[in-house]
């Protein structure tokens, strides 16, 4: 069993300290977009006569609210992560190391299928709306 020393752990644990704070960045920016996102399906921007425009709109609320909801879990999950990472300086052999290992993978896929699913509805919510909105008269 190979011994670590404290100067390769330390690196390890800085490595993968650097992916949650690129993850918690990524997450912020999204937060933005979801409330710019949200403000716009609740303004007055769309035509009104458009068929079904109610309900289309109720449900990328209900969605969006679902996605921020999540994001928040998978922000906590990444908080939680973060703070025990300092346990893996403790960590003398690979098999202690492979739990913070599993640990981050699992969450690299949370984060990964959060943005996938949340550039997906925005892309959803942008094509509805972009056909929809109030052609607004231009200044004469």
């Amino acid at each position: 069993m190979e011994q670590y020393t404290e100067q390769a752990q330390s690196a390890k644990v800085e490595e993968l300290y650097m992916d949650t704070k690129l993850w918690k960045s990524q997450l912020r920016f999204t937060d933005d977009e979801m409330h710019f996102i949200d403000h716009l399906l609740n303004s007055y921007v769309f035509e009104p006569n458009t068929p079904n425009l109610f309900e289309r709109l109720r449900d990328y609320q209900d969605r969006l609210q679902k996605t921020v909801k999540n994001r928040k879990e998978v922000t906590d999950r990444i908080r939680h992560h973060e703070n025990n990472l300092g346990g893996m300086l403790e960590c003398m052999d690979e098999a202690c190391d492979m739990v913070y290992y599993q640990e981050h993978e699992q969450l690299k896929a949370e984060v990964t299928s959060f943005q996938e699913n949340f550039r997906y509805l925005k892309r959803e919510i942008f094509q509805y709306a972009g056909g929809i909105l109030k052609k607004r008269k231009p200044f004469s």
